[in-house]
């Protein structure tokens, strides 16, 4: 059977399985890539750090589970071909008497050597992660599993040296007795003079973890967010603090909207918001940062070569729809080129985050062709609006998703919800509705074919808006094209000129 046309081909899959100490999970990814692309994603509940705190002993029962269920990652890692697998297990494993012996057997099952990570290493990871997933990072790390919190600085590039806590909610249900009183003390006198901490102060706190995803999510339905995508987003700290004193205070099972988090993680969220609490608390950071990378996307941009981990991964992320999905790939690739003219001449203000933005929004104007033409502007906008992007914002992808909305339906609203809007500046949407505006003169110009463009340039001279159609593509001038250039000329305050000699 021929290959899926859909797949990017470059070496085999990869795969991580990770065995933390609440769920056991498989992730296998296309390629090892800037920007991993989850091909098959699962987990299963076992428990495993329940009652170590006390027992000091890995329970039998979710020993076993976790065996099973390893069983059948391995086998699905055999259907799928994965050239590399890595195995990590983190506090459960390595906190219990016979953690050595469950890791031998995960090895045994696995085929492979199993990663017992140490708490600073598993710091060091999660913050990878965040560096992997966030443009410009600065702030502070926390991942927070079933048996214990690590928390580590990120600026830039740098990562501070991590530190771990036994503070993840299984391990405080254990050691409280499932008494939030007593777990609060816990908490309050473990990270009461935390350097990390101190250090928090007026800037991000990057939540990783699978409760805190929980708290997130249940925020986000709560407030009727219009995107629900994980990856991205923010909590104000205020706001937050906020939230997890209502978590603690009232019955979980009777939250509005508690039918969005999973029944075996809904215990663990008043534990979750006990230790966030104390970190907004503590810290005072200016926001919440909810991230879906942490330790395995880490350990895969540690794999990287070095070149490649500076290559910004929402370009990546383009790239690849646009290799897959458009008609020319090339085409996008020189619509940055026509673009950046364009914006150089026009006297048009564009941060360097907007053109980053803008270059993405080319790259990923055409993956929507293959719609029906009264569907093309709403299908690329959900497309974008909830790709599995990172390196960008719920701004950003709001900008991104009406770009090629209006490159779609033109510089109309009624079929647009008003909620997507409300994710961007008014600056930000009037960018999306110049750069849509061009977007549609550039493919009315070239039929979205290459090598057209090159010969086109759009440009604004002295004072004007002009689209140089000369020589060989005199031709290609008609009245829909003076039409379109017309509305961009509105947009930016200009008269409208189309040079055919």
């Amino acid at each position: 059977m021929q290959d899926a046309p859909g797949r990017l081909v470059d070496g085999a899959p990869i795969a991580v399985i990770d065995i933390g100490s609440n769920s056991v999970r498989l992730v296998v990814y296309e390629k090892l890539s800037r920007s991993p692309t989850p091909i098959f994603n699962e987990k299963a509940s076992c428990g495993l750090g329940r009652d170590v705190a006390t027992t000091g002993r890995l329970n039998a029962e979710a020993v076993e589970k976790a065996l099973v269920l390893l069983r059948r990652f391995r086998a699905l890692c055999d259907r799928m071909a994965v050239g590399k697998l890595y195995v990590l297990a983190t506090a459960a494993a390595r906190d219990a008497a016979n953690g050595p012996e469950f890791v031998a057997r995960c090895a045994d099952i696995c085929r492979t050597d199993v990663q017992l990570l140490s708490g600073k290493r598993e710091a060091q990871l999660s913050a990878l992660g965040i560096l992997s997933g966030v443009h410009r990072a600065n702030g502070v790390v926390g991942d927070l599993g079933g048996g214990s919190l690590e928390l580590a600085d990120l600026h830039g590039h740098r990562i501070g040296s991590g530190v771990t806590f036994p503070l993840g909610g299984l391990a405080l249900q254990d050691a409280s007795g499932r008494s939030l009183k007593k777990a609060d003390k816990i908490v309050k006198d473990a990270l009461a003079k935390d350097p990390h901490l101190e250090h928090l102060k007026g800037r991000t706190f990057y939540a990783v973890g699978g409760t805190w995803r929980a708290l997130a999510r249940l925020h986000m339905f709560q407030r009727g967010y219009p995107l629900h995508v994980m990856h991205g987003y923010v909590i104000p700290a205020k706001e937050a603090l906020e939230f997890c004193r209502l978590i603690r205070r009232v019955p979980v099972d009777t939250l509005s909207k508690i039918e969005t988090v999973a029944d075996v993680r809904r215990p663990l969220l008043p534990y979750g918001a006990l230790v966030l609490e104390h970190i907004v608390r503590i810290g005072k950071p200016g926001n919440i940062f909810i991230s879906a990378q942490g330790v395995r996307e880490g350990l895969l941009y540690e794999e990287l070569p070095e070149a490649d981990q500076k290559v910004d991964p929402l370009i990546v992320a383009a790239a690849e729809l646009n290799w897959l999905r458009s008609r020319s790939p090339r085409h996008g690739m020189e619509l940055i080129d026509w673009t950046d003219a364009f914006m150089a001449s026009s006297g048009i203000d564009e941060t360097a985050e907007e053109k980053r933005l803008r270059h993405a929004a080319c790259l990923l104007s055409d993956i929507g062709w293959r719609a029906h033409p009264d569907y093309r502007g709403e299908q690329s906008l959900n497309i974008i609006a909830h790709a599995a992007f990172i390196g960008v914002d719920h701004p950003g992808r709001a900008f991104l998703a009406l770009s090629i909305f209006y490159r779609h339906v033109g510089l109309i609203d009624d079929d647009l919800s008003p909620r997507i809007r409300e994710l961007v500046s008014t600056r930000l949407l009037d960018h999306a509705r110049i750069i849509g505006a061009a977007l549609r003169v550039a493919y009315l110009v070239s039929a979205s074919m290459p090598d057209t463009l090159p010969g086109a340039p759009l440009t604004v001279t002295r004072g004007k808006l002009v689209l140089n159609l000369s020589g060989s593509l005199a031709e290609l001038a008609g009245d829909r094209i003076t039409s379109r250039l017309k509305s961009l000329g509105r947009l930016i305050g200009r008269e409208a000129v189309v040079i055919t000699g």
